[in-house]
């Protein structure tokens, strides 16, 4: 039987995806609150994650809301089931990483070459004699 906060998250992604009849809504309750794992057709993960993680932000601000009204702390993980696991090869040649995953490597890359530079930049004032 499902809870209500299943349900409220099934409801949105069943609404917004091609293939809802794959969307999946497991809970779990831990230490941190109640955990709601999200399965989707791996077609439909860019439709439910959104232009730079909008529409997930969306429905976490919604679940924020929902938890408040039910005094419960609500986290949403959106699980990529493309059926690989990290950087194995699938036969084929390609590399069987998910464009996600790909997307989020390369920001953390820019984040940490801007971070790089800026403490380059700031080890040589360091070395100034004012």
């Amino acid at each position: 039987m499902s809870t209500i906060d299943q349900q409220f998250v099934e409801y949105i992604i069943k609404s917004l995806v091609e293939h809802p009849d794959d969307v999946v809504v497991e809970r779990l309750i831990d230490e941190k609150g109640v955990l709601l794992t999200l399965t989707v057709n791996p077609e439909d993960l860019g439709r439910v994650i959104g232009k730079r993680g909008g529409t997930a932000q969306s429905v976490r601000t919604l679940l924020r809301a929902l938890g408040t009204k039910n005094d419960a702390r609500y986290n949403l993980k959106i699980v990529n089931n493309d059926g690989f696991t990290g950087a194995q090869s699938s036969g084929d040649g390609t590399s069987s990483e998910s464009a996600v995953e790909k997307s989020t490597e390369e920001a953390v890359e820019s984040q940490s070459s801007y971070a790089e530079n800026a403490r380059k930049e700031l080890a040589e004032l360091d070395d100034l004699d004012i």
